[in-house]
């Protein structure tokens, strides 16, 4: 069984489309206000572009959790 969790992080761009970034393995103590920050960062200094233009908002934020369970591997 493995075990893996996911940051991801959600914006509205100027399209008014979602994106999301998703990075791998955050720190166990990951605060909401460290998150929310980091979010901010990238929109102001705007290193990202999407199709729908620049990223303008926050949407939401959050870890997934994800366990593999294998059944059979050869």
């Amino acid at each position: 069984m493995a075990a893996t969790q996911t940051l991801q992080m959600s914006f509205v761009n100027q399209a008014g489309t979602r994106t999301t970034i998703s990075l791998d393995n955050p720190k166990d103590d990951l605060t909401q206000a460290e998150v929310v920050a980091a979010m901010d960062q990238i929109i102001a200094k705007n290193i990202f572009n999407t199709s729908g233009g620049d990223l303008v908002a926050k949407y939401s934020a959050q870890i997934v959790d994800k366990t593999v369970n294998v059944l059979y591997e050869q």
